[in-house]
């Protein structure tokens, strides 16, 4: 299978697995309330760290270098693992860590390195730059220093259509909620 197929292959099925992954995993999980409110914590976290995101990258039209970018080249992805860590901690469960740990290691290095390989394609001397400041995944402590101030933007946020992961998320863990409380 060509590169570009295997790649339009991750990218389509690391989103399409998600609602199926989410019922298989309130099925699996035990939860019990302080794990539960634990990890609804840990979500909220997840999310903000991804609505910081969505509201400064302007996807394939700059090299987005503010707000998070500062500390890690892959905000969204970050937030996505507190996202999974999350839903860990929340459900409970032995089976559940480990579809999260399979999945997020069978689609994360993969769309990484593709994305890596496109911002270098995009822009190649900022990039260049940019990749000996900034780690590609676990964040510094101390931000990268960009010339340019830019603030949070909540209209590039709705653009970036990141209220889907909310929207997501509050249904997530409605429905474990669920489970939690009727069958104990």
């Amino acid at each position: 299978m060509p590169r570009k197929n295997f790649m339009e292959m991750i990218y389509r099925w690391r989103v399409r697995m998600i609602p199926l992954l989410a019922i298989l995993v309130i099925f699996l999980a035990k939860p019990a309330l302080f794990p539960f409110l634990t990890g609804l914590g840990l979500c909220l976290l997840g999310l903000m760290f991804r609505m910081w995101a969505a509201g400064h990258i302007r996807k394939e039209k700059e090299l987005t270098v503010s707000g998070p970018y500062k500390y890690t080249r892959n905000p969204l992805y970050l937030g996505n693992l507190i996202l999974g860590i999350s839903i860990v901690v929340g459900t409970y469960s032995w089976w559940c860590l480990l579809i999260f740990v399979v999945y997020f290691l069978l689609f994360y290095p993969p769309v990484m390195r593709e994305e890596r390989e496109r911002m270098k394609c995009l822009f190649p001397e900022k990039y260049d730059e940019y990749k000996k400041r900034v780690p590609l995944f676990f964040p510094s402590l101390k931000p990268s220093v960009s010339s340019k101030k830019i603030k949070f933007s909540l209209p590039l946020y709705k653009k970036n259509r990141e209220y889907r992961a909310l929207i997501g998320a509050s249904i997530f863990w409605f429905i474990l909620g669920l489970k939690m409380i009727f069958f104990p």
